[in-house]
């Protein structure tokens, strides 16, 4: 009997450390998924076709990062209320996923004001691009408060695409531009000119040369491909394409380890183009080899833009590989002229012959296809 009592103490004492240390284990993981707190903020500025808003579709993919990390998430505006996105395809998983969120949905269609803001509630900022941020966040100062207290009170900010407008009139105490001597991104000039033609000409800036003004280190990737740049607590990224990249950096800097997130088939495509551009010449293996996997049409609308920016017979050599890779998906004879006039700049007329060929059996009328292969 002195033995079984003796027994049960020891298993009641195993079991009670085992459960203490169970809950030390747990303790610091609860604390992150319910203390942290990250503002994220979004242009008040959509008016339909009248007036760009932000992008529903960066606003979706940092908030699942943040939502799938345990963040709490608020949501703010230059004015408050309930705010308009751009054009957007609900369909897609990661907006789908966010529109039956209500929890989030109420706050999006209820948005704090930003001089309602209590920068002392949050532990980071995060500002959404689109268009409309170059209209009503870069003069909104209760914004600029907001962002530069939470970095004053050693905080992360955070901003991508065209959010980084917020940033350019941020000043610290001492005078200085946030944004002065750090590495920083944002939609470059070169995108803007190839992606924003439609508003592009009513900014009051371009926002790389408004940055590097500022005394900003600019940095950037080639088109739409992610890039962000990381300068102490100060994240910011060029693009759609970054904003997974950029809201995971954010959750880094507040000290956690961020989950895997969920690359879109968009992102993933893109991920695959951005090692081919580096130079790794294998990195299209994928799409050829399992192209249900991934968005070849998007490969081949890449490689179309990528050659309006071509300098180099490299750049030209890529824009054609890509240009085929989605070739067949886009079935669209302006590509496969643009293919067949790749070939002959890089002296490849027996290709080229071939894709002419190709088009006017499909196409018999096509003249600008005649019209070409007679001079060949």
């Amino acid at each position: 009997m002195k033995n079984l009592t003796q027994n049960t103490v020891i298993l009641i004492t195993l079991f009670a450390t085992l459960f203490s240390t169970l809950v030390m284990a747990a303790l610091p993981a609860q604390a992150a998924t319910t203390t942290k707190k990250v503002l994220m903020v979004v242009s008040g500025n959509g008016q339909g076709d009248k007036q760009p808003g932000y992008e529903f579709d960066e606003f979706s993919k940092a908030y699942s990062v943040f939502k799938n990390n345990g963040i709490i998430v608020d949501i703010a505006s230059p004015q408050g209320g309930q705010v308009e996105a751009d054009k957007y395809d609900p369909s897609k998983s990661y907006n789908a996923r966010v529109l039956v969120d209500e929890a989030i949905m109420a706050k999006l269609n209820n948005t704090l004001p930003t001089n309602g803001v209590d920068a002392k509630a949050y532990d980071a900022v995060f500002v959404v691009g689109g268009k409309g941020a170059m209209f009503d966040l870069p003069q909104d100062t209760a914004l600029q408060n907001v962002i530069a207290q939470i970095y004053q009170q050693h905080g992360s900010v955070a901003a991508v695409c065209h959010g980084p407008a917020a940033l350019v009139n941020v000043k610290l105490k001492d005078g200085s531009y946030l944004v002065a001597n750090k590495a920083i991104n944002s939609f470059t000039n070169q995108e803007e000119k190839l992606f924003g033609k439609k508003w592009i000409n009513e900014f009051d800036f371009m926002l790389e040369d408004k940055l590097s003004e500022r005394g900003a280190n600019f940095q950037s990737s080639e088109i739409m491909l992610s890039h962000v740049a990381i300068d102490g607590r100060l994240i910011t990224g060029q693009n759609p394409t970054s904003t997974v990249d950029v809201a995971t950096a954010l959750v880094k800097s507040l000290g956690l380890t961020p989950v895997n997130a969920e690359l879109s088939l968009e992102d993933k495509t893109l991920a695959v183009v951005a090692k081919f551009i580096a130079g790794d010449k294998s990195a299209l293996e994928p799409l050829i080899n399992s192209p249900e996997q991934y968005l070849n049409s998007f490969v081949g609308v890449y490689g179309f833009y990528y050659l309006k920016i071509a300098n180099t017979p490299l750049d030209y050599e890529q824009s054609l590989a890509l240009m085929l890779i989605g070739q067949k998906d886009l079935n669209n004879p302006n590509i496969d002229m643009k293919i067949a006039k790749t070939q002959l700049r890089l002296g490849q007329t027996v290709n080229a012959k071939t894709t002419l060929n190709q088009l006017i059996t499909v196409k018999p009328d096509f003249k600008a296809a005649q019209d070409m292969l007679k001079t060949l």
